[in-house]
């Protein structure tokens, strides 16, 4: 939303400065986004007069003057066609900047003479685009600013213009009255009273108007009419095209710029209909569908059923709050004209404009929501300025359908204002900012003025009176504690482990990302997902239709944006939920991470290894030790298909708790990801681990011995598809109370064992706790790890 400050002012009786007025908008929260400021770039550039002009030895267009500046007579070389002696002129020294040009002038030669400076035109100093010759002043004094110059004769080439962003639920603030409003609320001035005099007809509208009965209950409660005939539609006045000018807009014609003029000034957008270029009658109605328009940007469009459009008898002529169209628009030749001003529903309003595609100030506004009760007086005070800028008379209004009632109360308790946000306001004050707003307070109620839709609640006022009173003046206070000593602990155990598995991925060297929960079908599916169960009713996209079965394909796809950005090695992290299924309870908590490329710096040699599934593997374990999972776990196969068969395993507590997986993601998904490996991950199933039974403050005794450990190695020859898990477990299980690990330290295959044989050597860790072993224990110990072994692998002691 743009405007000029002397629009503000033509609202706002106010004395305050440019930057005052800035810092309150930012405040109330309509964001200050720019500020041009045509009397600070200008600053410092004078005025001078030229004393004499000479023909320059060298050139035939170039000139040499004799300038007179508040520094003495100066010599500028000029190219201009009116550079002449006795003319007054807007004065460059050297060292300013030149807005039109984006350059600093210096002393220079042109042609062999100096130049000490420039004498500027319009489009040099962004005044206009006139740039045939230079500014020709008729008054001045030698040094007198120019900005002050123009501050007197020209003001509105100095006149600051603001833009400031809109909140989707501030619709009031996109006219300039409304800003007004909120700024005298502030207390930065006082909001300029309007008159809402009726204009009365002098003859009866010649246009009937219609709204089909399902129209007017969804889409068009009310339109407003008349026609002004006898107008003269040639430019506007000065002030009207400076004011659209300032705001980015192109004046057309004094009709249509009166339109748009009130668009930004009230919120209040109208139409002007070319009467004569209207055959019979008007009917807003929903369309059947398949219907052409020709709007005013010269497109063709294709009308929707249930569009709201307005017809007459030839056809479809405008669309309902979004465009006009062009064959019954005004020209300069228009002579009779139909004004509309109507309301139009906001959500049926964006619906058509977002499927034709169409962007206007009038869809804009109507999505967002105008004041209704302001209809009929926007149609008189268009009509106003019509009939002072174009001539013409009037004739009576038409009006189809009554303007919607949506006036509501809420009760004020000034109380509230304490709770909810933290401000002591006096209830006196909080009144009269709600009354400087434009609410109705009777008693204990305060009615919501038509023109704030968005104020909806009780828990809206408080907001209301703390935003006008300034949400900068909120202090920071410590909340009373109701106990003492230590507080209780807020976060649940899972909370707890969560944030320790967040951390120790962090602490790791992994950087955290937060993905979308939802993916692509292919994309689930590849993890297991996919399926109607955890598929949307209504995705965002097409690449966000199912809810994601793993962490593991958001981490990938972020993985395959970095590698495409150049960035090759990459630690990845996220912890969330997986879905697998519809209802609440079918979704798991997972800690996921995955090492693509290389692992840490270049060695001595240049050289960098490979992350491999011993990266995710010690990684996986750090992080299940870190939120207390139980040590002797069991790592296994049975592992989803999108892992590498054998480069990847699962740890588990027997064979159906899964604790957590890592490894190697398989080539394929790799492939479909669009990832180029290595890469290896895992995924820990955050709530599967047990929680201890007990809760205890303290740690846990310290279970140490002072008896000396003893260990003894193995070598056992067993079949070829025997997994070494198998063995150490059976060799595990001969003592428990004696056997504190476990390990194996060498594989031998083949060579004299055969094709079908190896050899797995294991050291068994021997911890005694209450005597000494002897030789005579330790072999005891031994017969019984060979038999275990024995009869759980069917091997034999290697010799």
């Amino acid at each position: 939303m743009k405007f000029t400050l002397s629009w503000l002012k033509d609202h706002l009786e106010t004395e305050a400065s440019l930057d005052d007025i800035l810092y309150a908008l930012t405040d109330l929260g309509l964001e200050v986004e720019g500020v041009e400021d045509p009397a600070a770039t200008l600053k410092d550039f004078t005025i001078a007069k030229v004393t004499s002009a000479q023909q320059h030895p060298d050139a035939d267009k170039l000139r040499v003057c004799s300038v007179q500046t508040d520094e003495g007579e100066k010599q500028i070389v000029c190219g201009a066609p009116n550079a002449r002696e006795g003319i007054t002129v807007v004065l460059a020294k050297p060292g300013m900047y030149i807005p039109g040009l984006d350059i600093t002038i210096s002393v220079g030669k042109i042609r062999g003479v100096e130049s000490h400076g420039m004498m500027a035109s319009e489009k040099e100093l962004e005044l206009s685009d006139e740039h045939n010759g230079i500014i020709e002043l008729p008054s001045g004094e030698v040094g007198e600013k120019f900005v002050d110059w123009l501050a007197k004769h020209d003001p509105s080439k100095v006149d600051p213009v603001i833009e400031i962003a809109i909140t989707p639920n501030r619709p009031d603030a996109l006219g300039v009255r409304g800003i007004a409003r909120d700024l005298a609320a502030r207390g930065l001035g006082t909001l300029k009273a309007r008159d809402t005099a009726v204009i009365k007809g002098d003859f009866p509208c010649p246009i009937k108007v219609t709204i089909d009965k399902d129209t007017r209950e969804k889409a068009c409660p009310v339109f407003y009419g008349r026609v002004i005939r006898g107008v003269k539609n040639g430019p506007s006045p000065a002030w009207l095209q400076d004011c659209l000018r300032a705001i980015g807009l192109r004046p057309i014609s004094a009709l249509v710029d009166i339109t748009n003029f009130f668009t930004y000034d009230r919120n209040r957008p109208l139409h002007v209909f070319d009467a004569d270029k209207v055959a019979g009658g008007l009917r807003v109605h929903g369309a059947k569908g398949g219907e052409t328009f020709l709007a005013l940007d010269e497109k063709e469009y294709i009308m929707q059923a249930g569009m709201t459009v307005i017809s007459d008898d030839n056809g479809v002529e405008s669309l309902g709050g979004v465009m006009g169209g062009l064959e019954s628009g005004c020209t300069e030749d228009t002579v009779n004209v139909f004004l509309e001003a109507a309301y139009f529903d906001p959500i049926r309003t964006a619906m058509t404009g977002r499927a034709l595609k169409i962007n206007s100030d009038a869809r804009y506004r109507f999505e967002r929501g105008i004041d209704p009760e302001w209809t009929p007086h926007g149609i008189d005070h268009a009509t106003r300025m019509i009939l002072d800028l174009c001539g013409g008379e009037a004739s009576e209004v038409v009006v189809a359908g009554e303007v919607p009632d949506f006036s509501r109360a809420y009760k004020l308790d000034t109380d509230r204002v304490q709770s909810l946000v933290g401000m002591e306001i006096p209830a006196e004050t909080q009144r009269a900012s709600l009354t400087a707003l434009g609410f109705r307070i009777e008693g204990d109620m305060a009615h919501v003025p038509s023109w704030r839709p968005d104020v909806l609640g009780e828990a809206d006022l408080v907001e209301e009176v703390a935003r006008i009173a300034s949400l900068t003046k909120l202090e920071g206070k410590p909340l009373a504690r109701t106990t003492t000593g230590v507080p209780r602990a807020i976060l649940t155990p899972m909370q707890k482990r969560e944030g320790i598995a967040r951390r120790t991925c962090a602490a790791l060297g992994y950087n955290e990302c937060v993905t979308y929960s939802f993916i692509d079908r292919d994309s689930a599916v590849l993890f297991g997902g996919g399926d109607d169960a955890t598929m949307l009713e209504n995705p965002i996209s097409s690449e966000m239709s199912h809810m994601r079965p793993s962490l593991l394909p958001g981490l990938l796809q972020a993985a395959a944006r970095n590698q495409a950005r150049g960035f090759m090695d990459l630690a990845l992290f996220e912890v969330g939920p997986a879905f697998h299924g519809a209802e609440p309870e079918e979704q798991h908590l997972l800690a996921t991470g995955i090492l693509v490329g290389h692992t840490g710096p270049k060695d001595v040699h240049g050289a960098r290894r490979a992350v491999d599934v011993y990266d995710a593997k010690a990684d996986v374990e750090a992080v299940l030790n870190a939120i207390g999972a139980p040590a002797k776990a069991q790592i296994m196969r049975n592992v989803p298909e999108y892992w590498h068969p054998g480069r990847s395993g699962a740890i588990c507590l027997g064979p159906k708790k899964v604790l957590a997986v890592f490894g190697e993601l398989h080539p394929k998904v790799l492939n479909a990801m669009d990832v180029k490996g290595p890469a290896v991950g895992f995924s820990i199933y955050v709530e599967q681990p047990p929680f201890p039974k007990k809760k205890s403050a303290t740690r846990a005794a310290l279970n140490a011995s002072d008896l000396q450990a003893v260990e003894r190695d193995f070598a056992f020859v067993v079949g070829a598809d025997v997994e070494a898990l198998t063995l150490v477990n059976a060799a595990a299980g001969a003592d428990k109370a004696l056997i504190e690990e476990v390990r194996v330290f060498d594989e031998f295959i083949g060579g004299s064992l055969g094709e079908d044989m190896k050899s797995l050597a294991i050291t068994v860790r021997l911890q005694p706790t209450d005597k000494t072993l002897t030789e005579k224990d330790i072999e005891a110990v031994g017969a019984k790890i060979v038999e275990k072994v024995t009869k759980a692998t069917g091997g034999t002691l290697r010799g």
